[in-house]
């Protein structure tokens, strides 16, 4: 099996490692600033309705938070491998 194949491998094994029970603990609790603005608008309006629902309902907001994470770093990620990429490409010139 080729190097980058295990590692892929083992950052996937890694994901699943954190999501599993991060979705299979339900009632957990985490306050936002989703929460918070949600609040505020119950106080300014409270006949608002929202435009749209969720197409997925996740089982508490510490799952939301791994997710923006998750989000955050492959983001980092992407990010960094661009400037590895251009500086090595101009020190390679």
């Amino acid at each position: 099996m080729k190097k980058s194949t295990k590692i892929i491998l083992l950052l996937l094994a890694c994901v699943v490692i954190a999501i599993v029970p991060l979705m299979t603990i339900k009632d957990s609790e985490f306050g936002g600033a989703d929460g918070a603005a949600e609040d505020v608008i119950a106080e300014v309006n409270p006949d608002y309705e929202p435009w749209f629902e969720s197409i997925i309902e996740l089982p508490g907001g510490e799952t939301e938070s791994l997710l923006f994470a998750l989000q955050a770093a492959l983001g980092a990620g992407v990010i960094g491998l661009g400037f590895g990429y251009y500086i090595g490409r101009k020190k390679g010139a």
